[in-house]
């Protein structure tokens, strides 16, 4: 058996409707679209959301809320995350995707406090919670924010 003897079993398939092509197909003349009107037409396609005429949903309910434009998100990551990495090294936001803790846009880090550090590191960050300072500069570590 070769890739190119494979077939579907049969009856598996249906053979595409073949519309427009006559009075003698069952299909001809209007081609199953009816009688005038905009979906007789080539070229038709409806709106999304079009409800026929009547106000759409998205339209229907009340708006709420805005979307801050200017809005700032940081990736976290926990202190017990940087305990994989070795004894005076530098942590970066490079480091920090390398290592795969951090993913995607973000517009800066901020570094939590949750778990436990042993290792002496210089972490640059965007932000650090109190107590993540805290247990980086308890384990002979530094903290420096960078903009």
């Amino acid at each position: 058996m070769d890739l190119n003897n494979l077939k579907p079993k049969k009856g598996s398939r249906h053979a595409k409707k073949r519309v427009g092509r006559g009075p003698g197909s069952g299909h001809g003349k209007t081609a199953g679209r009816g009688e005038k009107g905009q979906k007789s037409r080539s070229g038709y396609s409806r709106m999304l959301g079009f409800e026929g005429g009547q106000m759409p949903l998205h339209r229907r309910l009340p708006k709420r809320g805005f979307t801050n434009i200017f809005k700032k998100t940081n990736a976290v990551v926990n202190v017990s995350d940087l305990e994989r990495f070795d004894n005076g090294a530098t942590v970066d936001e490079s480091a920090l995707r390398g290592a795969g803790l951090v993913k995607g846009a973000a517009d800066g880090i901020k570094i939590l406090g949750d778990g436990k550090l042993t290792k002496k590191l210089t972490v640059h960050a965007t932000k650090f919670s109190a107590s993540a300072r805290k247990q980086i500069e308890g384990a002979g570590g530094t903290c420096q924010e960078i903009e």
